[in-house]
């Protein structure tokens, strides 16, 4: 393990300085999703309905509406994997796939850190779930 341990410090990085990397672009994202969060729900699209008097202007305000909870709703699932991500970071257990227990590779986590599969296992997931269909 300590072989393994140099050979990443050779390499110019460790997998700290890598996950390091990693929670600050996971913070990132999440301070940018709460401030959308503040601007939809600072809009006021309930009271904007309720003064407009044509009916085909209240309907568009009302399907506006709905877009938006659903944006809502997505964005909430998306901050919660991002907080369990930045807690497998804080707990040592980021980077581990929760199928099959193997390491998921740096460049997996870093184009999609809230995953928890590694490139094999969320294959095989998802042939299974077209076998399903």
């Amino acid at each position: 393990m300590a072989a393994k341990a140099k050979k990443s410090k050779a390499a110019g990085t460790t997998k700290d300085g890598e996950y390091q990397e990693i929670l600050k672009d996971l913070q990132q994202q999440r301070a940018d999703l709460l401030v959308e969060a503040g601007v939809i729900l600072g809009g006021g699209l309930a009271q904007e309905t309720e003064n407009l008097a044509d009916m085909g202007d209240q309907a568009t305000a009302v399907a506006d509406q709905n877009f938006m909870l659903r944006l809502r709703e997505r964005e909430q699932r998306l901050l919660k994997k991002i907080d369990e991500a930045i807690d497998r970071i804080r707990t040592n257990t980021f980077g581990i796939c929760e199928e099959c227990g193997g390491e998921i590779g740096y460049k997996r986590l870093k184009a999609r850190p809230v995953t928890t599969l590694c490139i094999n296992c969320k294959t095989k997931q998802e042939e299974d779930e077209k076998s399903r269909e």
